[in-house]
């Protein structure tokens, strides 16, 4: 298991025992969505994060900027915090 990677396979990422997501500026918000809300495809590997059950995503403004469901992403990171 590597200890980071820019690119790595849909395996070792599912292999991994925590994943964090980090982007920021408009030119990631495309893939961002399609990672966080499109369905899961080998098209994107990022999507296999949705399988994954301790995956930590950071964005900023401008990468969430496309994302249908922020309102409920919100909520749901409220609720964690406790």
């Amino acid at each position: 298991m590597p200890h980071e990677a820019i690119t790595i396979g849909i395996g070792t990422i599912l292999d991994a025992r925590q994943c964090l997501l980090l982007a920021t500026g408009p030119e990631k918000a495309e893939i961002v969505a399609q990672a966080i809300e499109g369905p899961v495809s080998v098209a994107v590997t990022a999507t296999a994060l949705q399988l994954h059950p301790n995956t930590t995503i950071v964005l900023d403004q401008a990468a969430a900027s496309r994302l249908q469901k922020t309102d409920q992403y919100r909520e749901m990171y409220l609720r964690k915090r406790g």
